[in-house]
């Protein structure tokens, strides 16, 4: 009989198999290659006792939207050969922070926010790779640039020496039907080609990261090539 830590094990090792399958399954209906979309393990509130299985099952990107738990996590898991991306809103007095920490920032959504992380990582001699966060729905409830403004702020980010912008994310509304969503993740791929179309000096615009536990099948197939998943593979936060 497993005991409580081998059946919580157990129940990770499964949860993560599955989604892993999903994801894959999604990719080839795409017609896509598995390595153009990356799982990011959302882990906001699961502790580092967890995330270590979650590594010993090949775990090896997490995404966080706190800075001092993160910075906690990060310490206690240093060690370990990982990708952190910072998920969350981000507020511009903590950039100085998550530039030490993290290898991409998924929410940059101002111009006032891009320059504190551009001054913040010339400090330490920093390139920051970072996605625009795009208000896709402009729902007042969520951050983001609004759509129409997002071509201009990304020209702008151009012109710090210490950003790199990979490409965008978004937020959209939720449903309890995905092919609701498609729509809003179908919209934010248009509009990357579109940038990426510019071909803005400094600007890759690869990345799209959409997509979560509810809908990132729809998202791969509208051309997520980032997905956060965390609920799936934890289980519902405490």
């Amino acid at each position: 009989m497993l005991n409580v830590g081998q059946r919580k094990e157990s129940l990770l090792k499964e949860r993560l198999s599955m989604i892993r399958s999903r994801i894959a399954t999604a990719v080839a209906d795409s017609g896509r290659r598995p390595e153009d979309v990356q799982l990011v393990a959302v882990s906001k509130t699961v502790p580092s006792e967890k995330l270590l299985t979650a590594i010993d099952l090949g775990v090896t990107v997490f995404g966080e939207n706190y800075v001092q738990e993160a910075r906690d996590k990060f310490n206690a898991l240093y060690a370990h050969h990982l990708s952190w991306h910072f998920i969350g809103h981000l507020q511009s007095n903590k950039a100085k922070y998550v530039v030490k920490m993290f290898d991409l920032i998924h929410s940059v959504d101002s111009r006032k926010l891009a320059r504190e992380i551009d001054k913040q990582a010339g400090k330490i001699g920093k390139v920051q790779s970072v996605l625009v966060q795009v208000n896709i729905a402009e729902e007042s409830s969520k951050s983001g640039v609004l759509l129409e403004d997002t071509t201009q702020l990304v020209i702008e980010m151009s012109q710090l020496p210490h950003l790199e912008v990979k490409g965008l994310m978004t937020m959209p509304p939720y449903f309890n039907a995905p092919e609701k969503v498609r729509p809003y993740f179908k919209a934010l791929r248009q509009l990357r080609d579109q940038i990426r179309a510019m071909e803005i000096s400094g600007v890759v615009m690869d990345a799209l990261s959409m997509g979560m536990t509810g809908d990132f099948e729809v998202a791969i197939q509208e051309g997520a090539t980032l997905v956060r998943i965390g609920t799936a593979i934890f289980g519902e936060r405490t």
